[in-house]
């Protein structure tokens, strides 16, 4: 069995998600976790792999306009690379994107990232049925915002 996702996953999916690590954390099973259950479950994933920069991260939303963009990080790091990503895609008008932050991030810090602009905060135990639920949620929401607006 291939255990690697690729970049992007051939889809009639009408829901496209990407899932991306900013920073220096080499840990990335949990990112490939969400990754698959999110594919299995219909949904188109562009995977950006390890040690992306926040510009890397923002270009690439540009590029692929997703409905949802999720975090991966692990490093400790989340308090400096998530408001950089966040203060990126406002600036390039692409603060309509949900942004859903998953790993180690305490309490504290979730609330910060929520009142800057991160949609949501999800931590360990969090389960892929909940993930898949608020994406599709989430994206059903955005691309109805597009159509009407």
């Amino acid at each position: 069995m291939n255990d690697k996702i690729p970049s992007v996953q051939a889809s009639s999916a009408s829901i496209r998600v990407i899932v991306a690590k900013p920073g220096l954390d080499g840990h990335d099973r949990g990112a490939r976790v969400i990754a698959r259950a999110l594919r299995d479950a219909g949904i188109e994933v562009i995977y950006t792999g390890l040690h992306q920069t926040p510009e890397k991260i923002i270009a690439a939303c540009r590029q692929e306009d997703p409905d949802v963009l999720c975090l991966s990080i692990l490093s400790g790091a989340h308090m400096t690379l998530i408001p950089r990503i966040l203060e990126g895609m406002r600036e390039q008008q692409l603060d309509d994107i949900p942004v859903l932050a998953g790993g180690i991030i305490p309490d504290a810090d979730a609330a910060n990232l929520r009142e800057q602009g991160v949609t949501e905060v999800l931590g360990p135990g969090t389960s892929t049925e909940e993930i898949i639920a608020l994406v599709r949620s989430l994206a059903e929401s955005r691309q109805r915002d597009l159509e009407e607006g």
